[in-house]
């Protein structure tokens, strides 16, 4: 049985990384056709196809389910038109204990997925778009094409790109009196993140003293804001960018800032409940192969594999924004395409059975 449990896993987790290559390949040459466009300044298109391989992590993790219901059909059908699983079958074994033996390295693949997600992407995702901004922008907020705004108090602030591990290039201040005439603007080429403060470097600041205005130039200056590194990346990146922890987090300060969460929420269901999304689908393509698709050609599995990965997405992006709309708990935009596919997949196994 162990012999048999390796062969499976290894004809599953096979198609499904071949699958995972196509489209995540197919996913960078459409974002690096898509990004000729982008180019500017220094942003030229070896720096576009830098940037499209920072983003592999995240475009990986995003296609794992789509990957795991096409390839588990591949692998499975493979099976089938060799006539090995009539032959295990003939052997006493059940469908249940197949699905088992095929579902047990798929849960390896989300405990990978899941860490991945975590760990990986949200690191990548933040050099590669802060890289990206810093390239195309200009030195100061008045010359940079992009980049980031925030305010705190009667500050304004500018960030030309934000880097992980705390550290700001191109900030641009400008400070105002209570009445918002401007008090002070100030640039400074970098600012880092040391232990509980953040500290400029080689900059100039220009007052503003009604009749007429000084300027000073530095070379490393304190500045006191309570920015965090941990804050700025939840600023910068999109939601959908960022570990589940840091998008709860974030979605419960917004609460207690009397701010709507709802796309946070969201997108943190999305990615919690992407284990039971993996193996919902899974369940289909399993229920397929033993049913429906027992006898027809690889191009019709595949064929079927894009067909029901694309319903599913659609139902997905669809019931999410709804959610928003409506105002129905974003748990159960997640959940319940997830569990019609599990639905299905228990009926169509059954039948089987």
């Amino acid at each position: 049985m162990r012999r048999l449990s390796r062969y499976i896993s290894t004809s599953v987790l096979g198609a499904i990384a071949l699958v995972l290559l196509i489209i995540v390949a197919l996913d960078a040459i459409g974002a690096l056709i898509d990004g000729t466009g982008d180019i500017a300044n220094e942003y030229t298109f070896n720096q576009v196809m830098i940037y499209v391989a920072l983003t592999l992590p995240a475009r990986i993790y995003e296609n794992i389910p789509m990957a795991s219901l096409t390839g588990c059909l591949i692998g499975l059908g493979v099976l089938a038109n060799n006539s090995e699983l009539v032959v295990m079958r003939s052997a006493g074994i059940s469908v249940l204990r197949i699905v088992w033996l095929v579902l047990r390295p798929i849960l390896v693949l989300i405990l990978v997925g899941v860490l991945f997600g975590e760990l990986v992407v949200p690191y990548t995702d933040q050099y590669a778009e802060s890289r990206r901004m810093l390239l195309k922008g200009g030195k100061t907020a008045q010359e940079s094409m992009s980049g980031f705004w925030n305010k705190e108090g009667n500050e304004f602030m500018h960030f030309n790109a934000v880097y992980p591990g705390g550290v700001l290039f191109g900030v641009t201040r400008y400070r105002f009196d209570d009445n918002h005439a401007i008090q002070e603007s100030s640039f400074a080429v970098r600012a880092t993140y040391q232990g509980d403060s953040w500290v400029e470097e080689r900059g100039t600041i220009t007052r503003f003293l009604g009749d007429h205005t000084e300027i000073d130039t530095f070379v490393l200056r304190d500045w006191d804001t309570d920015l965090s590194p941990e804050l700025l990346s939840l600023v910068v990146l999109p939601a959908e960018s960022l570990a589940m922890r840091s998008l709860y987090g974030y979605s419960k300060y917004l609460k207690e800032q009397g701010q709507d969460a709802s796309n946070y929420k969201l997108v943190f269901w999305g990615k919690a409940l992407q284990p039971l999304t993996i193996v919902s689908l899974v369940l289909i393509a399993i229920s397929f192969v033993f049913g429906p698709l027992r006898q027809v050609t690889m191009g019709y599995r595949i064929f079927a594999g894009v067909v029901v990965g694309l319903a599913f997405r659609t139902s997905q992006d669809l019931l999410g924004p709804a959610s928003l709309v409506f105002g129905f708990p974003p748990f159960l935009a997640v959940v319940i395409p997830a569990a019609v596919c599990c639905l299905i997949g228990f009926v169509l196994l059954r039948r089987a059975a």
